[in-house]
């Protein structure tokens, strides 16, 4: 089974999350245990680890690193991805939830979708980022990525 069925956020020296973050991510990870796509791909000779796997996600040495386990604990990949290319879309997403959370406080319907609309924009560009970071490393669907890029996003709120 190529897919995750436990997912750790790393977020022990991290400030407290305000209560939208913390519902984004309890919401992203009951969606990503409900339904991904999570695949290693083989890398020359080396057998690949069989899933279902377990994900920690963390921040170390300004790096986002993946830290992924087989169900019996065993060490099946880790990968460290440069923040780079993350930083301006994680931006363009916090400033975006920041302007929803308020419009939904305030504003009308009709305006509030159509900033929900720019909102899944900067979602969608972000999980795309990840998609062409993770190539070769890992193979993950549209969906998984959204989620996990929401996970990256909850983990740069308080990096």
């Amino acid at each position: 089974m190529s897919r995750l069925v436990q997912i750790n956020l790393d977020d022990a020296n991290l400030p407290p999350p305000t209560p939208e973050i913390e519902q984004e991510r309890k919401v992203a990870v009951f969606d990503l245990l409900e339904d991904n796509t999570f695949v290693l791909p083989a890398r020359g000779e080396r057998p690949v680890a069989q899933g279902p796997y377990h994900l920690g996600l963390s921040i170390r040495d300004k790096r986002l690193v993946f830290d992924v386990e087989t169900e019996s604990e065993e060490k099946a990949a880790e990968f460290h991805l440069s923040l780079g290319p993350f930083r301006q879309v994680v931006k363009d997403y916090f400033q975006i939830c920041e302007s929803y959370f308020d419009a939904v406080k305030k504003l009308p319907p009709s305006q509030i979708e159509t900033i929900d609309m720019a909102r899944r924009g900067i979602h969608n560009e972000g999980s795309r980022v990840l998609q062409e970071r993770l190539e070769g490393k890992a193979e993950i669907d549209s969906d998984t990525a959204r989620r996990l890029f929401t996970l990256i996003c909850v983990l740069h709120f308080g990096g």
